[in-house]
This record gives C-alpha cells, structure tokens and sequence, in this order.
C-alpha cells in the first residue's frame, strides 16, 4: 500500500528521506500540474499527502482521503489548503517557514534593482533593435541610494529585504499590525502607518500574507496616493494586488513601474502587463533556489515520516 503521494516531483532529498524511513510512496509524473481528477485518483489509501502551492486540497480531495494524518505543503503559504476543514477530520497542515526568506528576499531585492535601473528593458533593447552609442540623456533610471523603502509586512522575508537594500543606502520604513522595534534598532528601519507608507515610499515591497485584510490591500486608492515616481514590488500572494488597477495607474503615469513574482490568478498574467515596458514579470521564482528548494523538501518528507511514526511533526499551521 502506497502510504504517502507526492503531488509534484520534489528535490531528490525528499526521496531519500523517505526511502530511508521505510516508508512507500508514489510521484505525480504526469505533464503540467496535477489535475483535481488525477488527484482523486490517488488519496483513497495514503496517509501523508505532500503538495506544492499549485495543487488545491479541497474538502472534496479531504474526503476522499479517509486514513489522511497529515498535509505537508511545499511552500511557506498554504492558501491552496482547506485548512481549517482538514483540522475538523484531525488533519495536520503543515508548511514549509523561514527556509526560503533569503531566497524570497534576494528576489525582491534583485527586482527593485532592476526595475530603477531598467535592466530588463535595456536587456531587451540589446536583444532586438540595439542602440546607437552612449549617450548623456540616453535610458536614465534611478539610484536607489537616498530612496525610501516601504516594506508592508516585516516579518522574515521583510527583515532580509530590509537588511539587503539598507546596504544600497536606502532609508527604511515599515508597516504592519504590531511594532517591531527590535528589528528597527537592527536594520534602521522606522515604524510608520499604512497611509504614511503609501504616500511616502519610493519603492514599496510586499511581504504579507494573503487573509480577507490583506485581499486587494493595494487598490485603485493607494495606487492613487502613492507618487508617481514610486515603484511596487509584489512577492507576496497576487490577490494582495488588485492587478486591474494596477495596470491602469500604470497605463496612467499614476505610478512609474512594477515588478510582480505572483499573481492575482495565477498562473494566468492579466492581459496588458506583457505590453508595459515599466512591468517586469517573473514566473513565481521567489525561493526556487536549489538551497531553499531542498531545504523545503527536507521539511516536508520529515514532517511525513514524523507523522507515520507516531510523532509530533513541525509547523502545523491548523
């Protein structure tokens, strides 16, 4: 009997791991992603359940799993899970913290750099037309020394973002619902409230969970208040983004670029961002670092064995 499926192929730690405990299990090796009929296909014996962000466990799938313990998820979030009604029939949700903050941040990091200096676009410059010759006037972006850095969300991938683009001489401001001035003291950052934020900020990076508070969080309003010269950075979750909007203060001149690493329905880009060249988009690449990836999986196969063995598994987040 099969004891745990594995919805998507997994960094090969995640194997071994579970080889060495023993333990029998089955890979997702089909093209694409997992389809919700292949997946009922598989959950009517298993007792552990490892997925990626991009496979949704519904109650439907919940229930079709009647010796399910335990849901390892493959990613620091775990939207993709009815949580809560896994908790109701004594399911386990786990996720995968802390391991891909680096990772995540460097992103981030990396994006705001590229979008104020235009590396993208002049990478694509060089790949189509070419230019002329340096020139005095020719692709001006902007430093970011002495620029102010709004971070909405401070917790760890915030803290790496702030540690990193401090050292560009960037002045840090910060957001969320409780204080942090521990972290303040640390990366010179200075607590200020939303609106403040937006109408202050230069660049402004999302690290925020996505809950009912924070769905739409940037919308047709903060795009409105922020400057015009300002730049958004989203490696949170899409729907934090209302994408619409977005690209119409975008079209607008409301807001001078943007870098997005999620999306509000992903994997789909909404039509018109491809076209902007103040837009660069990445294909959800925040923590696919081999460092983080097999730290991840390391997590996942443990929180698995753990759990078939009668023990404890880490960050149950129901």
């Amino acid at each position: 009997m099969v004891q745990v499926y594995l919805t998507a192929k997994l960094p090969d730690i995640a194997s071994k791991i579970l080889d060495e405990a023993g333990i029998t299990y089955e890979v997702y090796n089909g093209s694409g992603l997992i389809t919700k009929e292949e997946l009922l296909k598989h959950v009517s014996e298993i007792e552990a359940l490892i997925t990626p962000l991009s496979t949704q466990v519904d109650q439907e799938v919940i229930d079709a799993s009647p010796k399910l313990k335990i849901i390892a998820n493959f990613g620091a979030g775990f939207n993709n899970i009815d949580a809560k009604y896994a908790r109701s029939k004594g399911i386990d949700v786990t996720n995968t913290p802390f391991v891909s903050s680096i990772a995540t941040a460097e992103i981030a990091a990396g994006l705001a750099v590229a979008l104020s200096r235009r590396i993208v676009e002049g990478d694509h410059l060089m790949r189509t037309e070419g230019f002329e010759g340096w020139a005095p006037l020719f692709f001006l972006g902007h430093e970011l020394a002495g620029k102010t850095l709004g971070i909405v969300g401070l917790g760890d991938i915030g803290k790496q973002v702030a540690k990193r683009l401090r050292a560009f001489d960037m002045n840090v401001i910060y957001y969320q619902r409780h204080r942090d001035e521990q972290t303040e003291d640390l990366y010179d950052a200075t607590f200020v409230d939303f609106d403040t934020l937006v109408k202050t900020s230069d660049v402004i990076s999302l690290h925020v969970p996505l809950t009912p508070e924070t769905h739409y969080l940037f919308d047709e309003a903060q795009f409105k208040a922020m400057k015009n010269s300002a730049l958004l950075v989203n490696c949170a979750r899409g729907p934090v983004v209302n994408e619409r909007a977005l690209l119409s203060a975008l079209k607008t001149g409301e807001l001078a670029g943007a870098a997005l690493d999620v999306y509000e329905n992903e994997p789909a880009v909404t039509e018109g961002f491809a076209e902007l060249k103040n837009v660069i988009l990445t294909p959800h690449i925040g923590n696919a670092s081999v460092e983080a990836r097999d730290k991840m999986a390391e997590i996942v196969a443990n929180n698995a064995v753990k759990i078939l063995s009668r023990e404890s598994a880490e960050y149950v987040v129901n």
